[in-house]
């Protein structure tokens, strides 16, 4: 273990940093022009550094492009699991020493490694053996594709699937006729792209023991017909139905789809992931993951806030979640400590939960503003219970009344609790009131937002717009704005509802247009964030939502040495090239997680 501080000339500095030493090399930092490290950087308590006499590895990166650092900064010396300095290419390689593995990053971007703030890693992982259909543009299509699944498949039990886009079905949503018309021999079900909406078939249905008189769980739909017979859609907690009767995993098969899902993760360049239950996965799941040494990626895990409960029985359920979640949320690769809630369901359904009518419906009449998951009045109760134990609590909210009424809660719960470092979070927030935009910097509230939720593509304009209409539409996924106001970003993707490529959601967030560059110049063009901006979402944003900006999310000494590397300088080259960069490398932990190959 190399021991001192350089000069500050070096523009660097050792993880065996004093307080007094580290203010002074921010000062010198400073003065020299550079930015500053993070706010909350600390430096590394004696049981994270390595014993001298431990052999430990060492890693340099060489010919980078380092975010956030000046252009003569190209170098990463790491040691063990952190960054042990930064410097010019000769700086870091002298420190590294001989042994020093050497990554050449040939003039490409090294970021801080990037942190899905929001992703369902179980749900996608169950979904990597069955049906992917976000590809099909065509009813046609979608059909064929099942057809040869089930084909393929002789022996499953379901024939199961997700991804379908309303916009492809007339009227916005298939039936079960037409899935009978090419599975008729068993249960099938087919999720919408967005894991709002399940398509069922009619041997599904009869699994489920659905009739006429099954009635609607709290919460969801079952979608009927005029003769009051189920159509095959279930809406919102009736996908549940579904959950309750499909044949579990078996334990050694759902390990190995988890193995699958960070493989995927890391091949993309992701250090680290949020899980927003979904179903809830147990810590004890991923502990086991851990210690088979299986690939390794950083992951924070939820636990479900629901309505319809008692007060006292949701303090039980808190302090059983507790014993879980509290002595990891400190934990470097296992955290837990956040709630999450549903305000609302999605715009395509007319689930969200808005303040005026949606299109074509009328003030009074059912349904006709959305579907809130919570009356506020229950929802606030819930939150300040678990604000007062520590809880951080993240909630789904799209349509403009969920966001208002999460954000009238969270300011609640501040006012009653009394102050401390909260950082509840709304999710997706892709129908903003303009009222509601300052709330977020006010409050301190972290805006969790998907880039690529807001693509687009034909499903945006002839869906999701036509629901609500072009004014409210006009204010559709407005991070900039929140932003320029002072609100925190924090992004991610929400797969499997959509692609986990962060490449995706950074096109969306810079250019604003689809994959083919349309529409000219972007929809809603002043919400364009500049690639600096998207890349601190993905990195610090999403590790300052998880409460780990003092560990992750900037390349300084110190910080645990999670690093993406691309193969081209996002920096420098257009903006629209971003989806043209690949990964180079992972680095998780100092380790490589993935390297491409030539």
């Amino acid at each position: 273990m190399l021991h001192g501080r350089l000069d500050p000339q070096q523009v660097c500095f050792f993880v065996e940093t004093s307080g007094r030493e580290l203010r002074n090399a921010k000062q010198e930092r400073a003065q020299s022009g550079l930015p500053p490290y993070p706010s909350r950087y600390r430096v590394p308590r004696e049981d994270r550094t390595t014993s001298t006499a431990t052999p430990v590895s060492r890693l340099v990166i060489i010919n980078g492009r380092i975010l956030g650092a000046a252009p003569t900064i190209t170098g990463i010396a790491i040691e063990g699991e952190r960054i042990l300095a930064i410097g010019d290419n000769r700086q870091v390689r002298d420190l590294a020493g001989p042994g020093a593995r050497l990554l050449d990053a040939r003039g490409g971007l090294v970021s801080p490694g990037l942190n899905d703030a929001h992703q369902h890693i179980h749900n996608g992982a169950r979904q990597l053996a069955n049906l992917e259909l976000s590809g099909e543009t065509s009813v046609a299509g979608i059909l064929e594709r099942i057809a040869q699944f089930a084909r393929a498949n002789p022996d499953r039990d379901w024939v199961n699937g997700r991804g379908w886009f309303y916009g492809e079905f007339p009227g916005g949503f298939p039936d079960r006729i037409l899935l009978d018309s090419v599975v008729a021999d068993r249960p099938a079900a087919f999720g919408s792209y967005d894991m709002h909406t399940m398509w069922v078939n009619s041997a599904a249905l009869a699994r489920m023991g659905i009739a006429k008189d099954t009635p609607d769980p709290a919460g969801g739909q079952i979608v009927r017909n005029e003769r009051g017979e189920a159509t095959g859609i279930l809406k919102e907690t009736a996908m549940e139905l579904v959950d309750r009767v499909l044949p579990a995993l078996s334990p050694a098969a759902e390990l190995e789809l988890i193995q699958q899902a960070m493989q995927l993760a890391v091949r993309h360049g992701l250090t680290s992931v949020q899980d927003a239950c979904l179903p809830a996965i147990p810590f004890e799941t991923f502990e086991r993951l851990r210690e088979r040494g299986l690939p390794r990626i950083r992951v924070r895990l939820s636990r479900i806030m629901v309505p319809g409960q008692s007060m006292a029985d949701w303090e039980k359920r808190l302090a059983g979640y507790e014993d879980d979640a509290f002595p990891r949320r400190d934990d470097l690769w296992l955290r837990g400590g956040i709630l999450k809630t549903f305000m609302d369901g999605v715009v395509e359904s007319r689930t969200a939960s808005f303040l005026a009518p949606y299109e074509g419906a009328r003030a009074g009449q059912p349904d006709a503003t959305g579907h809130p998951r919570w009356e506020p009045r229950e929802f606030e109760a819930a939150l300040l219970i678990a604000d007062r134990r520590g809880w951080q609590v993240q909630a789904h909210a799209i349509g403009d009344r969920a966001i208002r009424t999460a954000l009238d809660a969270f300011d609640a719960a501040a006012r009653a609790n009394g102050p401390r470092e909260r950082r509840h979070r709304i999710e997706h927030i892709e129908a903003i009131d303009p009222a509601d935009i300052p709330r977020f910097g006010r409050l301190g509230v972290v805006a969790s937002m998907q880039p690529y939720h807001a693509d687009p593509s034909k499903n945006l304009f002839e869906v999701w717009v036509k629901q609500i209409g072009t004014d409210r539409a006009s204010r559709g996924w407005s991070w900039a704005s929140i932003q320029r106001a002072g609100g925190r970003l924090a992004f991610g993707s929400d797969w499997p509802v959509v692609f986990l490529d962060p490449r995706l959601g950074l096109n969306t967030a810079v250019n604003r247009t689809t994959q083919q560059g349309e529409p000219a110049g972007g929809w809603i063009p002043n919400e364009r964030l500049t690639v600096p901006q998207a890349l601190e979402a993905y990195t610090v944003g999403s590790a300052y939502a998880e409460f780990a900006e003092g560990e992750k999310g900037s390349l300084a000494p110190g910080m645990l040495a999670d690093i993406t590397v691309f193969d081209q300088d996002l920096l420098s080259v257009p903006t629209e090239s971003v989806l043209s960069a690949h990964v180079r490398a992972t680095i998780v932990g100092g380790q490589l997680a993935y390297e491409a190959t030539d």
